[in-house]
């Protein structure tokens, strides 16, 4: 059983990761540290915080599955990437959880991020 569910998060995580390179250079980078970081933090998480930690990134990717389906022949640069938290899922955040968010949030919409990556691939 525990083999599974290592093959179940592994697969997931890597599905994210291959996902990301579809987002524009800068929001992949901010996107592949973020997701690295969350899923080593949540490594030795209790059964209860884990089955909600695979539910919420399990959304995350249909959601960006979709998104990325959506944009194909578009301009990347005119593709909106994400979704809008509902104040019932922000109510069940932890304080923590929030000003994680919030420095995201920050982060993903500065005009001049903190990330100078050059794209290699054009």
């Amino acid at each position: 059983m525990a083999s599974s569910h290592v093959s179940t998060v592994r697969a997931l995580y890597k599905r994210i990761l291959v996902l990301h390179r579809f987002l524009p250079i800068d929001l992949r980078a901010l996107g592949d540290q973020y997701v690295k970081d969350e899923f080593r933090r949540h490594m030795q998480a209790s059964p209860e915080e884990t089955r909600g930690f695979m539910a919420e990134w399990q959304n995350y990717k249909v959601t960006l599955q979709t998104q990325v389906l959506d944009s194909v022949g578009k301009q990347i640069s005119s593709v909106k990437f994400g979704a809008n938290l509902s104040e019932e899922k922000l109510r069940h955040f932890q304080d923590e959880h929030i000003g994680q968010l919030y420095e995201l949030m920050l982060e993903s919409t500065k005009p001049n991020r903190q990330f100078d990556i050059q794209d290699d691939s054009k």
